[in-house]
């Protein structure tokens, strides 16, 4: 059930969250080094003070059972640091991202690779607690009546793929049947992209830096399908003789352009540039990861199935014509 037949040994892998007093990069690195010296196979998630080790070669090492090593492990990081943390262990990636959002600080959820303790401990999580799935997909869920991981597991896949698409439809349903190949990739650390453009001269008119934002967003969004990411997050930074640097988290990870947008103009807005003299506008892509740890329901809007349709011809489009063939304006009129 877990991917582990074919006589290969079950994998145990940690996801592991810091809660420090105060944090800095220093300090991130050295409770990552801690990690380091339980098992060799750490990512590390700087975003949110996480990381993933993969402790399944390390148990024959340490002489221990899961339990005993994240034990030692959570030791060592109070001891040495005086930092408290939350850990979740199980055979795949998902199971110990679901294990270590529901463990409080100071405390450790292990679960099991049989079979039945997989099951027992999925089936009854909400949807929303699969990765992939965000709360806007898991009301569209809720819809049909899904609302359970167990639900999930129980729906046909071509129901399922009717509501979220082929391939985000297979991944959730191996999720949820707490299937999930997805390794442990040492030292992979989350990736930016950006976009920026500068002005001739010092730009006034507030309509010049709604055009040349949604210019960077059209920009960034054919370049995140067409490398297979998504973005957690977005950046923008203007500048005069200062520079200012907002952030915001998007509702769902996504690439979708008009998704992308609806978060940049909410930056734009929230900067107040109306009689700001911007020399440049820079968009940042943050937190990235591939396409397949998201789904998207295909059924439930019409109008923004048509976007995604557009969106795919204009990537066809700029493929073949080179950027600059389709304007941003057309694919992103002004929400009212």
């Amino acid at each position: 059930m877990n991917g582990t037949g074919n006589g290969r040994r079950p994998r145990a892998i940690l996801r592991i969250r810091f809660h420090p007093t105060e944090r800095t990069a220093e300090l991130y690195g050295q409770l990552l080094t801690v990690v380091d010296g339980i098992s060799s196979r750490v990512e590390p998630l700087p975003a949110d003070w996480s990381a993933y080790a993969d402790l399944t070669g390390a148990l024959t090492y340490w002489g221990r059972d899961v339990e005993g090593l994240v034990a030692v492990l959570r030791l060592r990081l109070l001891a040495l640091h005086g930092v408290r943390c939350s850990a979740g262990a199980g055979p795949t990636r998902s199971i110990a991202a679901i294990a270590a959002d529901a463990t409080p600080p100071g405390a450790a959820t292990v679960v099991g690779d049989t079979p039945y303790e997989i099951a027992a401990f999925l089936r009854t999580k909400p949807a929303s607690a699969l990765p992939g799935i965000g709360p806007q997909t898991a009301k569209s869920l809720a819809r049909y009546g899904i609302t359970t991981i167990g639900d999930i597991a129980d729906t046909p896949p071509a129901t399922l793929q009717r509501i979220l698409g082929t391939t985000a439809a297979r991944h959730v349903h191996d999720r949820a049947h707490g299937i999930d190949e997805r390794p442990v990739i040492p030292g992979a650390a989350p990736r930016t992209m950006s976009a920026s453009h500068r002005f001739d001269r010092d730009e006034l008119d507030p309509d010049r830096h709604y055009a040349t934002l949604l210019g960077l967003v059209q920009d960034l969004g054919a370049r995140l399908r067409t490398g297979g990411e998504i973005a957690q997050a977005l950046t923008l930074t203007y500048a005069d003789r200062t520079q200012t640097t907002r952030t915001r988290t998007l509702t769902e990870p996504a690439a979708h352009t008009p998704a992308l947008a609806a978060v940049a103009r909410q930056l734009l807005t929230g900067l107040g540039l109306q009689r700001a003299r911007v020399r440049t506008i820079a968009l940042r892509a943050e937190r990235l990861r591939p396409a397949e740890d998201t789904v998207r329901q295909l059924t439930l809007d019409g109008r923004d199935d048509k976007l995604h349709r557009l969106e795919i011809a204009l990537d066809k489009a700029t493929a073949r014509y080179g950027p600059g063939v389709t304007g941003a304006a057309a694919t992103f009129p002004r929400a009212g």
